[in-house]
C-alpha cells in the first residue's frame, strides 16, 4: 500500500494581498503576489508619502503581470490605530480594495516571551487577510469606516468631554491649594469666585500668601477659559442637533430628545458614537458598546466574567450614566421596574452589577426607539 504524498499549500490567489504596518517614519509594505509560491516580499516608503506608496503598488502588479501574463486587483490591510482612515480613503479613492482591522481581535501566540516584530506583525496582517477573504468566520473583526462627516461631527461630544475633565482638574488642583492653608469652603465655579479670593485667610488667621494667591488665580485664568470653550462646544452641538431635526435627515438623535432623561449632550454622544451606524441585530448593539457577556468554559468549570469591555468605551461609560438617570426619570417604566425587582430581591447588593445589566438593556431599547421609533414599554415622552 503506498502512501499518498502531502499536498502542498494552494496559493493559487486572484489578487496581491498587502499589509502596511504604519509608524511616523517608514510604512512596511508587506505583499503575497501570485506566481511567487509561498514567498512574501516586504519593502519599506517613506512615512505618510501616498504617491510612492501608490508606485509600490504598480511595481507590485506590474511584476505580478509579467510572472503571469494576467492583471491582478490589490486587496490591502491595516491596522486602526493613531493615523485614523486617511490613508483608508486615498487608497479607496485609487480604486484599492482597503481594510482596517482591529488589532486586538487577531489571534496571538500566548507564550510568555512572544516574539514581536514589524516583520513578524506584516506575516500576520497578510495571513489574516487572506482567511478573511476566504470567508473564515471570526477570523478578525473589520473596522467599519464612519464617512469624513461622522467622523467629524463626534469630535464635538469628545472634545465637550475632554473639557470637563480639564475644569475638574482646575477645580481640584485649587481646592487643594486652599486647603493646604485652612479654607475648605471655597467653590470655584461660583460667579463671585474673584471677590470671594480676596476675602479668604487662611486657618491661623492670616491673609493668603501672595504667592498661593497669584498661583491661584493663574489657575482661575485657565478654569474660566475651559468654561468658555466649553459653552461654544455645547453651542455647537445644540446647532448640530437643531438642524438634524430640522432636515430630518438624521433623525436618530432627535427621537432620542423627546425621551423624558435624555438631554442634548446624551442625545448627541449616543448619535455621534453609535446610532449613526447600521446594526443587524440586538447582539451586534452591545457587543459594539462592550457590553456582551464574557463566559469562561472548560470541562466542568463554568463561570462568568462579567462584560467583555472591549467595544466603544466612550459609549460605554455614557451608557451608565444614562442608565442612573433612567431610574430616576422614568420611574414607570418596564425597565426601571425590571432593576428594582432584582435589585429587591438581592437585598440591594447588586445595584452596581445590575445597573451594568441595565444599560445594556437601555442601549438595545434606545436603538429600537432610534431607528424604528419603538418607545421602550412604559417611559415617558416630553411635552411638545
Amino acid at each position: 500500500m503506498s502512501i499518498p504524498s502531502h499536498a502542498a499549500v494552494s496559493t493559487q490567489l486572484n489578487a496581491i494581498f498587502v499589509s502596511l504596518e504604519l509608524s511616523r517614519s517608514t510604512w512596511l509594505v508587506t505583499s503575497l503576489s501570485p506566481g511567487r509560491g509561498e514567498r512574501i516580499s516586504r519593502h519599506q516608503v517613506k512615512g505618510s508619502d501616498v504617491p510612492a506608496l501608490l508606485e509600490r503598488f504598480a511595481q507590485l502588479q506590474a511584476k505580478a503581470r509579467e510572472r503571469t501574463g494576467e492583471q491582478y486587483p490589490l486587496v490591502v490591510i491595516q491596522e486602526a490605530g493613531l493615523d485614523g482612515f486617511w490613508i483608508h480613503r486615498c487608497l479607496v479613492r485609487e480604486g484599492i480594495e482597503s481594510h482596517v482591522v482591529d488589532a486586538a481581535s487577531i489571534a496571538a501566540s500566548r507564550r510568555s516571551r512572544r516574539a514581536k516584530t514589524d516583520k513578524l506583525d506584516g506575516e500576520a496582517l497578510v495571513r489574516t487577510l487572506l482567511a478573511y477573504k476566504r470567508g473564515e468566520p471570526r477570523v478578525c473583526a473589520m473596522v467599519t469606516v464612519p464617512s469624513a462627516e461622522d467622523e467629524d461631527r463626534r469630535r464635538v461630544c469628545r472634545e465637550r468631554r475632554s473639557l470637563v475633565v480639564e475644569r475638574i482638574r482646575h477645580i481640584n488642583r485649587v481646592k487643594g491649594l486652599l486647603f493646604a492653608q485652612g479654607v475648605g469652603d471655597y467653590e470655584p465655579l461660583r460667579t463671585n469666585r474673584r471677590a470671594r479670593l480676596e476675602e479668604l485667610v487662611t486657618g491661623d488667621g492670616r491673609p493668603l500668601p501672595c504667592h498661593v494667591k497669584r498661583e491661584i488665580e493663574r489657575e482661575l485664568d485657565r478654569l474660566e477659559l475651559v468654561m468658555r470653550q466649553i459653552k461654544e462646544v455645547e453651542r455647537e452641538r445644540d446647532a448640530m442637533l437643531e438642524a438634524a431635526t430640522d432636515e430630518a435627515a438624521e433623525p436618530a438623535s432627535a427621537h432620542l430628545l423627546q425621551l423624558r432623561g435624555i438631554g442634548p449632550e446624551f442625545a448627541g454622544v449616543l448619535h455621534a458614537e453609535a446610532f449613526f451606524r447600521s446594526f443587524s441585530n440586538r447582539r451586534q448593539v452591545a457587543c459594539y458598546a462592550g457590553l456582551a457577556p464574557s463566559p469562561w468554559q472548560s470541562g466542568s468549570m463554568d463561570r462568568e466574567q462579567g462584560v467583555s469591555k472591549a467595544g466603544n468605551k466612550r459609549l460605554r461609560v455614557t451608557m451608565i450614566q444614562v442608565a442612573w438617570l433612567w431610574l430616576r426619570h422614568q420611574p414607570e417604566s418596564e425597565l426601571t421596574r425590571w432593576y428594582a425587582e432584582r435589585v429587591q430581591a438581592n437585598g440591594g447588593r447588586v445595584r452596581r452589577v445590575m445597573i451594568v445589566a441595565l444599560a445594556r438593556k437601555l442601549l438595545i431599547a434606545l436603538w429600537q426607539f432610534s431607528s424604528a421609533g419603538v418607545v421602550p414599554k412604559g417611559a415617558l415622552l416630553k411635552a411638545a
